[in-house]
């Protein structure tokens, strides 16, 4: 894919009121995110409303911020976009991907539950993923405070994917920062949110949606 593709693809996905599912439509219609730009003018005059297009130097600039962040754009139709989460129609056009990208390849379990869960729930969700590690599956969470992160340190060595609800290069929870690393060096971070957001109480449920689409099935701790 050629830059200016890159860019017009980016443009459209964050370009509000055009999510997943009218993205898909608007380029399987056209075939190109530089023709779908190019309608959608005519479009929206049609439609009676009028829409702003992210800007070119807002997406050139995230770009940059995931070259810097280490990370890289995997878009739907690349190899390394999980089949998995591929098949359902509200999936990311994008997401960004830092760490071990092979693990998308392999089957995956999520591992999700309370963050102020006991010391006994966290030690219980710690030891199932650990199990389920050495029988071969990744361990999917969330990267928050107790058993998401409780699951993501059973499976360092094994192989653990974080869906995160901000952007690649944002920390949080704050406590986690070093779990964060590790998973970066370890394992895998995915984050559909562009760098810099801040996660807000909105995005975990969208969040939340890709991390059970990438797996085969969900522990609930």
């Amino acid at each position: 894919m050629n830059k200016s593709e890159q860019i017009a693809r980016l443009r459209l996905i964050r370009t509000r009121n055009i999510g997943p599912m009218t993205y898909s439509l608007l380029m399987r219609r056209y075939g190109s995110a530089e023709a779908a730009i190019a309608a959608i003018p005519t479009l929206a005059q049609r439609g009676g409303s009028k829409i702003s297009l992210a800007s070119i130097a807002s997406v050139t600039a995230e770009l940059e911020s995931i070259d810097a962040a280490d990370a890289v754009l995997l878009w739907r139709d690349s190899e390394y976009y999980p089949e998995r989460l591929a098949q359902f129609d509200d999936a990311p056009a994008c997401i960004t991907a830092r760490g071990n990208l092979h693990l998308l390849t392999q089957p995956m379990i999520a591992i999700v539950g309370a963050r102020n869960a006991s010391i006994n729930a966290q030690r219980h969700a710690h030891n199932i993923a650990s199990e389920l590690g050495k029988h071969g599956d990744i361990i999917v969470s969330g990267m928050a405070r107790g058993i998401d992160a409780a699951a993501h340190r059973g499976t360092l060595d094994t192989g653990t994917i974080g869906v995160i609800a901000g952007g690649i290069d944002i920390v949080y929870p704050p406590e986690n920062a070093d779990l964060f690393k590790e998973v970066a060096s370890r394992g895998l971070l995915l984050a559909e949110k562009p760098p810099a957001t801040k996660p807000t109480p909105k995005h975990f449920p969208i969040r939340n949606r890709v991390i059970a689409s990438l797996a085969v099935g969900v522990v609930v701790a």
